[in-house]
């Protein structure tokens, strides 16, 4: 269970990510009620995709050891681009997101929609990145040397 947790937490992502492009369809085409529920779905979905994160960094790992990156050349700078862009945009995601549901809870609309086209962009990225990242270091990283 430990060592499939990250691939687990890039399907929470992959989700995650999923419920945001829907919800940003349901919204554009009207469907209050349909947007909400995906979006408390990429809630969701994120919320477990951080439980499993804590989990993994903090219990997991010290036992495993780090998964460390192999590469060289351009692609240790253009990884550690890709990891430091994600982490950063993802701990300002959690206020943000927060903050968007608040605003949708009180039903303060022009607030909520205002924080939202902050939100949305931070979100999506931080989903797909979360799911590149996984790849990059699981899949894609080159045996150590």
């Amino acid at each position: 269970m430990s060592t499939s947790l990250p691939a687990l937490n890039a399907c929470m992502n992959a989700a995650c990510f999923l419920c945001l492009v829907t919800g940003l369809v349901l919204i554009k085409r009207g469907r209050r009620e349909a947007h909400e529920r995906a979006m408390l779905a990429a809630t969701l979905f994120g919320a477990l995709f951080l439980v499993g994160y804590v989990y993994y960094h903090f219990v997991v790992q010290p036992e495993l050891g780090p998964t460390k990156w192999n590469g060289g050349d351009w692609t240790r700078p253009a990884y550690f681009a890709l990891l430091i862009s994600h982490v950063v945009l993802a701990v300002a995601n959690v206020p943000l997101v927060i903050l968007t549901l608040l605003r949708a809870k009180r039903a303060d609309w022009v607030r909520h929609k205002r924080i939202a086209r902050i939100t949305f962009p931070v979100w999506v990225y931080v989903s797909l990145t979360g799911i590149l990242v996984y790849f990059v270091l699981y899949h894609w990283n080159p045996p150590a040397g």
